[in-house]
């Protein structure tokens, strides 16, 4: 009889981080059942959720409650199982564990004790968003969930901005039309992905700038379901006059200074002080220089 990879095994404690589905259950992977079947415990976000997912799958694998809460309580105890030589699987309730989820700490642990940790990858809302966005991906920045405040809304669109790739983020649909409002002021020219409900039944994609995401949502109720949000900043070479025709054009509309940089930035994606910068060298330069020749 063939020697199965528990029993080769079962002198070895590992820790398995398992992403389960994000939506359709039918995403999770062959190795992701055999895993979960195959360990001693499985340390869930909620074992109400889970369950639905288990007996879906015919599973009866010991649960463990690690939620955000709980997680700095359980880890020791996850840890002893380890050292008894057993298995241990972590999952949250959607996607990959310890990305915005539980799951870090005891990850972290693990490698710090000497355990193995082993990925069984599959299902992230990150990849699924970027996947279908039709956006630029080839690096991006990940940013968890959208802040509560508008201040600090903008401070991450300027942050994304002068870092200048695609990003993403997380959202509450309750926030959503919010985080919208202060990405209409600050991001004309972005390119705005909004994803709903990802490999739902009402799975549902808005693209297009924050104001006529915005104006498609207007006639709606509540905006129900999990909300992942691509944002990709303008390219300044790609359709953006240079640095020198825009802080031209805005002192044509008679901005200077300060004022000019926010606008800058505000309109075309750039850095502020690379706006201010031109500003000085095309503008005031040019006024000194007429001051020393009065002299």
């Amino acid at each position: 009889m063939k020697e199965s990879s528990r029993e080769r095994q079962t002198s070895e404690g590992i820790l398995y981080v398992v992403a389960t589905p994000i939506g359709n259950l039918e995403d999770i992977t062959f190795r992701a059942v055999r895993t979960l079947r195959e360990v001693d415990a499985i340390a869930c976000e909620d074992t109400r959720t889970s369950r639905v997912l288990l007996k879906k799958l015919d599973i009866s694998t010991e649960l463990i409650s690690l939620h955000k809460f709980s997680e700095a309580r359980k880890t020791h105890a996850i840890l002893e199982r380890l050292k008894q030589g057993e298995q241990v699987a972590l999952i949250t309730d959607a996607g990959t564990p310890a990305i915005s989820d539980p799951g870090a700490r005891i990850v972290r642990a693990a490698l710090e004790a000497g355990f193995r940790v082993s990925p069984v990858p599959g299902p992230s809302v990150i990849a699924a968003a970027l996947s279908v966005a039709g956006v630029e991906a080839s690096s991006f920045s990940y940013h968890g969930f959208a802040p509560r405040k508008d201040h600090e809304r903008s401070a991450l669109f300027q942050r994304i901005l002068e870092e200048g790739h695609t990003a993403v983020f997380l959202d509450s649909p309750h926030r959503l039309r919010d985080t919208l409002a202060v990405a209409a002021k600050d991001l004309t020219n972005a390119r705005i992905v909004v994803l709903r409900e990802l490999t739902k039944i009402h799975e549902e994609i808005l693209e297009g700038s924050a104001d006529t995401i915005l104006a498609a949502l207007e006639s709606r109720g509540p905006i129900k379901g999990e909300i992942a949000v691509v944002l990709e900043p303008p390219r300044l070479t790609h359709y953006a006059p240079n640095m020198e025709d825009i802080v031209r054009m805005l002192v044509a509309e008679g901005l200077s200074g300060k004022k000019l940089a926010d606008e800058a930035r505000r309109r075309f994606g750039v850095k502020k002080t690379d706006a201010y910068d031109a500003y000085l060298r095309l503008y005031c330069h040019a006024l000194n220089m007429r001051g020393s020749h009065r002299k």
